[in-house]
């Protein structure tokens, strides 16, 4: 089937099986390989994307699913210039990142905590970081300086 997506700010169109996952695309389609393919079963979190702003599992999604939509990777939130995001550079001097395979995830899911917390007008809670990195896991940083990078 043809599908359309708008990926990292363009549209990319492209034949898709019925069965292809949105993790599939991503990374073997398009080349975006930020993306991680951890557990295949959603319960690891590395997949983690944007979706219309919101952050969702790839590897639980059908592509077809997401056809027509906006889907922003961990390479979408790159300036140009190649500076770090701000939650980025926090995990950074936190030493919130270790191995970093899944870091890529944290950042797309903790990016939505900490924007909708700023919409707002506060920081996140650290209960609400600590509910927010119950999608992800992490095998090496003990989640303490996520939580403070955060």
């Amino acid at each position: 089937m043809d599908l359309t997506l708008n990926v990292n700010g363009a549209p990319r169109r492209f034949s898709a099986e019925p069965g292809e996952l949105l993790v599939e695309r991503l990374r073997d389609g398009l080349g975006l390989t930020g993306t991680k393919v951890g557990c295949d079963t959603g319960s690891c979190g590395s997949c983690v994307v944007r979706l219309d702003g919101r952050s969702v599992k790839s590897c639980l999604l059908l592509t077809a699913a997401a056809a027509g939509s906006e889907v922003t990777t961990i390479e979408g939130l790159t300036p140009a210039g190649g500076e770090l995001t701000g939650l980025q550079e926090a995990l950074r001097q936190e030493h919130g990142t270790q191995c970093g395979f899944c870091t890529p995830g944290m950042v797309m899911a903790l990016g939505e905590l900490v924007e909708t917390a700023a919409a707002d007008g506060r920081a996140p809670t650290e209960p609400e970081i600590r509910e927010w990195l119950t999608g992800n896991l992490c095998r090496c940083t003990g989640y303490h300086s996520v939580v403070r990078g955060v």
